[in-house]
């Protein structure tokens, strides 16, 4: 399939899209969620939050572990496996009589979810020629944006209306229409190649840089997002109002993504430096703004419209930085961005429970600033011209 465009591989890279959604609402389901899931298993919102870091730091520990185990196995029934095991983790967590019991949920969402990411970013990769691969990478992505515009808004709102377990019931149910259509629809590719190339082992420089900005970037982002719901409580926005408000944040995530599809092909490098200086500009205008109403929905709005572009552009970075199989530095990439989801979501339990709201948003402000600096030193991993070949030599 390596001649293939784009438009030849369109049937393959929409059915990705939609196993994306539904991966990344089960992912962040609990975000939109936190006040109803406390209140309904009697725990502190900053505790229900941690349903948020468990099922990340699974998938942190088991992506590369899990990837290489089952870098034989045939792509498709291994992706089939992965969207069935969303499906019954969303089920266990609906039914779920206490807190630990949706705990061990969401611990056997997160096993599925370190090998759906690898697998699904190698796959979007191998449905169409090296030289489509940003633009395949940003349509599978798409779908997890989706997620969040979609996705954590409609949950967020059913939850609100008549439970949260009805959010997980429904979630569960999209997750099992979802493996029916990948098993009539996506197209077989082969396994990755077993052994790493010479060029893989001279790229793997690249790749650390790569996914150590990827982690902080993730870091800094669910730091704030985790508890996005508490921030716009904060201001005086009535409850009911958190759904749609998160349906019109995640909407702006097309902006970020249609900048991805743009010049990821293009200009990576200038892509990854602006969308990083938005972010970092935006969190400190929160900050700075709480609890002024309009001011923080602006500033919340600017940063996940500008973080729509982050997993599309460091998916392909990684897989041009040609450190790792394409599997693998999938692999990487979800190990990575789930340990900074999970940190994130840590560090945010802390800082809501101690120092406070504005401290929340400083925190992410400057760990993704941190991120910033890294791409501006580390040239050869964040290139300019990404079709050039990437030379072996020492970063930076």
């Amino acid at each position: 399939m390596s001649h293939r465009t784009v438009r030849d591989a369109a049937a393959g890279i929409t059915v990705l899209a939609v196993a994306n959604f539904v991966a990344i609402t089960t992912e962040v389901l609990p975000v939109g969620l936190l006040p109803q899931l406390a209140a309904g298993l009697g725990v502190p919102e900053s505790t229900a939050g941690l349903l948020v870091s468990v099922y990340a730091f699974v998938v942190a520990a088991c992506a590369v572990p899990l990837t290489l185990a089952t870098r034989r196995l045939p792509r498709k029934p291994l992706l089939l496996a992965t969207v069935v095991v969303y499906a019954v983790a969303n089920v266990v967590a609906a039914l779920a009589p206490s807190f630990g019991v949706v705990v061990a949920a969401r611990t056997l969402g997160g096993v599925g979810h370190a090998v759906f990411f690898s697998v699904s970013i190698a796959y979007a990769a191998r449905l169409v020629s090296p030289l489509y691969t940003g633009r395949s990478v940003t349509l599978v992505t798409a779908g997890g944006t989706a997620g969040f515009v979609l996705g954590v808004p409609l949950s967020t709102s059913l939850g609100a209306a008549v439970g949260w377990r009805w959010s997980f019931a429904v979630l569960a149910a999209v997750c099992a229409l979802t493996a029916v259509l990948l098993g009539r629809v996506l197209p077989p590719v082969d396994a990755a190649p077993a052994a790493a190339s010479t060029e893989q082992r001279g790229g793997r420089g690249r790749l650390a840089l790569v996914v150590g900005t990827n982690t902080l970037l993730f870091v800094g982002q669910y730091t704030v997002y985790t508890y996005v719901s508490l921030l716009m409580l904060a201001t005086g926005l009535a409850a009911a109002s958190v759904g749609p408000a998160l349906l019109v944040f995640g909407a702006l995530g097309i902006v970020g993504l249609w900048a991805a599809g743009r010049y990821l092909d293009r200009r990576p490098r200038t892509l990854t430096l602006v969308t990083i200086a938005v972010m970092v500009a935006a969190l400190a205008g929160v900050a700075l703004a709480l609890p002024q109403r309009a001011t923080v929905l602006v500033g919340l709005a600017v940063w996940l419209a500008a973080f729509g572009a982050v997993p599309a552009a460091f998916q392909t970075l990684a897989l041009r930085a040609r450190g790792a199989s394409e599997d693998l530095a999938g692999a990487f990439v979800n190990g990575t961005s789930n340990l900074g989801i999970g940190l994130g979501a840590a560090l945010g339990s802390v800082l809501v429970a101690g120092p406070g709201l504005p401290a929340l948003a400083w925190a992410g402000a400057g760990a993704m600033a941190v991120g910033g600096g890294i791409v501006l030193v580390a040239r050869r991993a964040f290139p300019h011209d990404p079709t050039a070949a990437p030379r072996n030599d020492p970063e930076p």
